[in-house]
């Protein structure tokens, strides 16, 4: 499948969720998501509304790109990288399967984000060992640090 074929299926299984949950993928919230399937890494706010005016030909200001992110992240459709303080496109948009728990593998060097499942054995013994030092998970996703193949370690 080519890129613009993962790109129209993800949007159409999204808006279709966005139906199902009682919601509607706007014009607006379409080209956000669409900015972020078509980016090659995980981008900030600003960084999407400058990525979606340059690249797309859409100028949405980064205060809508805050809301509509909110949105898209409520409908699972993006995930909130937290130690990049970015997003990305939830890459099991387009399935049609139950999907285990997301483990984000985030290159320092160019940023570029990989999804990969874990099995829910993995996050119970994540969330055993913080009960027992007197935690609780806040998220139940995890991201690693890495440095890519494609670039210098």
């Amino acid at each position: 499948m080519t890129r613009e074929s993962l790109t129209s299926t993800a949007l159409e299984r999204a808006e279709k969720h966005c139906k199902e949950q009682g919601s509607k993928l706007t014009d607006k919230r379409r080209q956000v998501l669409s900015g972020l399937l078509a980016s090659e890494k995980a981008l900030s706010a600003y960084e999407l509304s400058d990525f979606c005016r340059t690249e797309l030909g859409h100028n949405i200001l980064p205060m809508s790109v805050y809301r509509i992110l909110e949105f898209l992240e409520e409908q699972n459709l993006v995930h909130r990288l937290n130690l990049a303080n970015k997003y990305v496109a939830c890459s099991h948009i387009a399935c049609e399967h139950e999907h285990r728990l997301p483990q984000f593998l985030i290159c320092t060097s160019c940023h570029r984000v990989e999804e990969v499942s874990l099995p829910s054995s993995v996050m119970s013994s994540i969330e055993g060992g913080a009960k027992t030092a007197g935690y609780h998970l806040a998220r139940n996703q995890l991201e690693l640090e890495c440095i890519c193949s494609d670039c210098p370690a």
